[in-house]
């Protein structure tokens, strides 16, 4: 695997004139996820909370009980929280967070690929709940097993087609188009409602990123690091490969809204530059000379998580 990388991102001139919030607000579209699931838990009734709570000698109100309708460590049903896992992590990966739950922001001109993707995912997640449903006669008898008297049949629908599904969305978080004629007092409002939340978004996005690249360069170096007793600490490909993935993404997504992190991000870049995994296995001195400048970055990446509220703080009161 080479970790050859894509330019630094600091190498594409940006305008000053225009905030990372307007970039943000003209090139992203908001997308939501939706997942409708069919839940394998089920609290007890009252009835059955206050005979649990009597093996106790505890009082029902203050219990809380419920019992399992399904064996989730079926392999069918593993394969169907996979794919869920799976398309969650797709959105994050391509989207920015956005201060509103379950909304994020996506490149406009990633929807196509986004959409193709997606559609791919939900049609693999028919084919695991296609194969799910095949076993749920199994599934069924050995929860009548299980759960003894606590087992009902009303619990069960006839199939689970139909009951595990993605669905997305792109909603409008603009400030409506009709206020601007039937309230402009009112659409102002709005827009500057709006302009604050696409700010916030940026200091998100930050936030994201940095953390996440705090967590990938400590991990990597941690692994490079002898340990107590002299011997080498064993690493996996991807503590080299998730790093290699994360400059991708970032130049992608990156509002260049903090040249700090930007330059930080180009620094991890040119240390790890056409380093191979094996390399680093086998070259002790290769490794050790990577482990000490990713040490380095690690030390100003930790002073901008420390430094980071009150940047926050100065960021709001120039607003």
């Amino acid at each position: 695997m080479s970790t050859s990388l894509l330019d630094s991102p600091t190498n594409t001139p940006v305008s000053t004139s225009v905030t990372p919030a307007q970039r943000l607000r003209t090139s992203m579209a908001a997308v939501a996820l939706h997942f409708t699931w069919f839940g394998v838990r089920k609290s007890l009734n009252t009835e059955q909370k206050a005979q649990a709570a009597d093996t106790f000698g505890a009082e029902g109100n203050f219990l809380s009980a419920g019992k399992k309708l399904i064996d989730t460590r079926h392999e069918a049903y593993k394969a169907v929280t996979a794919l869920r896992t799976q398309i969650t992590q797709f959105w994050r990966a391509m989207t920015l967070p956005y201060p509103e739950p379950g909304i994020r922001l996506i490149r406009r001109d990633d929807i196509e690929l986004f959409d193709s993707k997606l559609a791919n995912l939900r049609e693999e997640l028919f084919a695991a709940v296609t194969h799910l449903d095949q076993h749920f006669g199994d599934l069924k008898a050995a929860a009548r097993q299980r759960l003894g008297s606590l087992y009902n049949p009303a619990d069960y629908p006839g199939s689970l087609l139909g009951l595990f599904s993605a669905e997305w969305t792109f909603p409008n978080v603009e400030a409506p188009a009709y206020l601007q004629q039937l309230n402009p007092g009112l659409y102002e409002e709005e827009s500057r409602r709006v302009a604050a939340r696409f700010d916030e978004a940026v200091a998100l996005a930050e936030q994201a990123f940095t953390d996440e690249f705090a967590k990938l360069v400590s991990h990597l170096t941690e692994r490079l690091a002898g340990s107590d007793d002299g011997r080498d600490k064993i690493f996996r490909d991807s503590a080299v490969e998730n790093l290699v993935e994360f400059f991708q993404r970032f130049k992608h997504l990156n509002l260049r809204s903090n040249t700090e992190l930007d330059e930080l991000v180009a620094q991890a870049q040119r240390v790890v530059r056409n380093v191979e995994p094996q390399a680093l296995r086998d070259n002790q001195s290769l490794r050790q000379r990577i482990a000490s400048q990713l040490a380095g970055v690690q030390s100003q990446v930790d002073g901008l998580l420390v430094d980071r509220p009150r940047r926050n703080i100065l960021r709001r009161s120039t607003k």
